[in-house]
C-alpha cells in the first residue's frame, strides 16, 4: 500500500466482523474514538451517541474502536462489547472490532491518526481510553482530544468541521 494520505485509505473490521472501508464515508466528518466498556470514561458512550444523533444528518459519523490496552478495561469479545454498548448506552453509531491503538501491533489507522495529531508534549502514543480524533470532510485529522474532553465539549469544533 502506498503511504496513506487520508482516513479514506484505511479499512477495519466492523464489530460484527464485516469489512468496513472508511472510503465509504468520504465527504463526512468523522469522530474516531478508542472505547472501553469498564473505564471511568465509559459513560461518554452516552455523549458520543448524543453527538451522533444530533449531527449525523449533517454528515457526522462517530466511529468507536474498542481497545483492551489500558487497564484491561474491555476484556470481552466483540459480540459482548456490542451488546454492552447497545444495552447500557443505546449505541447505534458504528463500532469496529477490538484493536490495538499503540505499538507495533497497532491498527494501521491508529498508527496514522497518532502520527497526524500528536498528544500533549508531542507524544504520539494514545495514553488512555476515549482519546478522540476529529477528521474533516477531506479525510485529514483536524484535532486530537484527551480522554477527559467530554463529547459535549466537542460540539463547537464538530459544527465548524461540518460547516467547512
Amino acid at each position: 500500500m502506498s503511504t496513506p494520505t487520508s482516513v479514506y485509505d484505511f479499512e477495519a473490521l466492523s464489530i460484527t466482523g464485516e469489512p468496513a472501508h472508511l472510503s465509504t464515508q468520504r465527504g463526512k466528518v468523522l469522530l474516531i474514538v478508542n472505547t472501553a466498556s469498564q473505564c471511568g470514561f465509559t459513560p461518554q458512550f452516552a455523549g458520543l451517541e448524543k453527538l451522533w444523533e444530533t449531527y449525523r444528518d449533517r454528515g457526522l459519523v462517530v466511529v468507536g474502536f474498542p481497545s483492551n490496552e489500558f487497564g484491561g478495561q474491555d476484556p470481552g469479545g466483540n459480540a459482548e462489547i456490542a451488546s454492552f454498548c447497545q444495552l447500557n448506552y443505546g449505541v447505534s453509531f458504528p463500532m469496529m472490532a477490538k484493536v490495538k491503538v499503540n505499538g507495533a501491533e497497532a491498527h494501521p489507522l491508529w498508527k496514522w491518526l497518532t502520527a497526524e495529531a500528536r498528544g500533549v508534549l508531542g507524544t504520539q502514543a494514545v495514553k488512555w481510553n476515549f482519546t478522540k480524533f476529529l477528521v474533516g470532510r477531506d479525510g485529514r485529522v483536524i484535532k486530537r482530544y484527551a480522554p477527559n474532553d467530554t463529547p459535549e465539549s466537542l460540539a463547537r469544533d464538530i459544527e465548524a468541521a461540518l460547516a467547512a
